[in-house]
């Protein structure tokens, strides 16, 4: 399977990525199935550091989850949002999965999620809210031995 990931650097070696705010499904290198998703991203990511340049880099991963814990996550649906609130509302959070498959909490899914973080609205009324949402999708590689499973192919510039 093709994965993109967009950026404001070219990737080669992909790296676990762990920052001072929780991600999704918890510190990890994250990539896409949807190219035109990598590339909004990527240009995002240039915005954010003036005089860097939107690129996507490509990899080929081999789809072989046999030896790895790999959970996917197939729809929104409330074991999706529970991990996702236990990883963004706690950096220390280790949820065990080598690979975690799953739909993308950005923009107005990220916000449904940060009112249940804030207790402004139950998970029952996001899960209902989610449902109707176009969500795009992400795939974390969470652990060395899961980086081991992608081979970088080509990087481009963003036009």
């Amino acid at each position: 399977m093709i994965l993109y990931h967009g950026s404001n650097v070219l990737v080669k070696e992909p790296k676990i990525i762990k920052t001072e705010k929780g991600r999704d499904f918890g510190f990890a290198f994250y990539l896409t199935p949807i190219k035109e998703q990598a590339e909004r991203m990527a240009k995002r990511k240039q915005k954010q550091k003036p005089g860097s340049k939107p690129i996507v880099s490509v990899f080929e991963w081999n789809e072989d989850t046999q030896s790895l814990n790999y959970k996917d996550y197939p729809k929104p649906d409330g074991e999706w949002l529970d991990i996702i609130l236990k990883c963004r509302g706690n950096i220390k959070y280790i949820h065990g999965y080598d690979i975690v498959e799953g739909k993308i909490a950005d923009d107005s899914v990220g916000e449904t999620v940060e009112y249940v973080l804030a207790g402004i609205m139950r998970r029952e009324d996001a899960i209902e809210r989610l449902k109707f949402q176009k969500i795009n999708s992400q795939i974390a590689f969470c652990t060395e031995r899961a980086l081991e499973t992608l081979r970088y192919i080509e990087s481009y510039e963003v036009r």
